[in-house]
């Protein structure tokens, strides 16, 4: 098939779980034979990546008009390169995907979790969102949630069927540990949070609730986030020296830190299932995760929830046995081996495109 992903900032990720969905996926669908192309919005030079065929257009640099510039720029580019399928990622793109279809095109579109509910957008975005999420019962061909809590969502508000298929990860460690000696971490002695520095996923509190913890262990925050500055400011206005702050960390750096960490705090409070919680589980982390629907969807059983009281659970982890901490961190690989790996992820959508492509 000739398939074309849309919607993300573009592949090698440099950014979210978007775009490592849209690299995995797209480097998979290429070595299994099909012809696939991603819009991306920052010119790497290179036209391609992996077997990927990489399609560069422009876009708007704002906070508000990145997502649906580079969208609007891509899907008239695809009129003049049809492809068999498209995926559209990104529930704000809603509106786009019926371009295509009006021209003959299947397209696909992966809505994430409920945007709207982030603390970042103005009134006019939130709005946008909630539009979009109605767009989205009707514009696209099909509908793919990636967590069950956001299908039950569409199916009772919306009566909108759609098809579940989740996010993947790698399970297994990492053997290399030379990120963490850059930023003067020891493994199995540091709690690492990975998230886009944002108010919905919480780094601010997480930092306050360790800042509480008696412990020689260190708090590695990392990530980073446009549109944010004031935020990430008030996130790193700490004199604690155990925590280390080091921005946005990508590929093999990133999997040494998941590998190598006491444990990771996942604090999200918005989004379907977020990447990084299945990362870190694969990597066969002791996962201490924020109590939502969402995140219980994922970790319940192979992790520690909290609400209010990270402090208390983060202190609970201190004390309890290595081999009670070996269970929780066995479960978790397991889990995500199990359920969430690319390659059973890949399966799941070859099949749905090949079925809106059909015979």
């Amino acid at each position: 098939m000739r398939i074309a992903i849309l919607g993300t900032r573009g592949i090698p990720a440099r950014y979210g779980g978007f775009e490592t969905f849209a690299e995995e996926l797209a480097t998979r669908l290429a070595a299994r034979g099909h012809r696939v192309s991603v819009y991306c919005r920052d010119r790497s030079g290179d036209p391609e990546y992996r077997g990927v065929s990489l399609r560069y257009l422009p876009s708007i640099r704002h906070k508000y008009f990145d997502t649906l510039a580079h969208t609007f720029f891509s899907t008239f580019h695809l009129l003049g390169h049809r492809v068999d399928a498209a995926l559209y990622c990104n529930g704000a793109n809603a509106m786009f995907t019926v371009v295509p279809r009006l021209f003959g095109m299947p397209v696909a579109l992966n809505v994430d979790g409920l945007e709207r509910k982030r603390k970042k957008w103005n009134r006019l975005a939130r709005g946008w969102y909630r539009l979009s999420e109605w767009l989205a019962t009707f514009c696209p061909t099909t509908v793919v949630t990636d967590a069950k809590s956001i299908q039950d969502y569409y199916r009772e508000r919306y009566g909108k069927p759609t098809v579940f298929i989740p996010y993947g990860a790698e399970a297994g460690k990492v053997a290399g540990t030379g990120t963490l000696g850059r930023l003067g971490l020891e493994a199995g002695r540091y709690f690492l949070y990975v998230s886009r520095l944002e108010p919905e996923n919480n780094p601010l509190a997480v930092r306050q609730s360790f800042e509480k913890v008696r412990t020689d262990f260190r708090l590695a925050l990392v990530g980073d986030a446009p549109y944010a500055a004031g935020y990430i400011r008030q996130v790193r206005d700490t004199r604690d020296t155990r925590i280390v702050m080091p921005g946005a960390i990508y590929g093999q750096g990133y999997h040494e830190l998941e590998s190598h960490c006491f444990a990771y705090i996942h604090a999200t409070e918005v989004g379907g299932t977020h990447p990084a919680l299945i990362e870190a589980m694969g990597r066969g982390a002791l996962v201490l995760y924020l109590d939502t629907k969402e995140n219980a969807e994922v970790a319940e059983g192979a992790g520690i929830p909290y609400t209010d009281d990270l402090s208390a659970k983060m202190e609970m982890a201190l004390a309890m046995s290595e081999s009670e901490r070996n269970d929780y961190r066995r479960r978790a690989e397991q889990r995500v081996r199990e359920r969430y790996s690319w390659d059973r992820v890949t399966d799941a959508y070859e099949q749905l495109l090949g079925r809106l492509v059909g015979p």
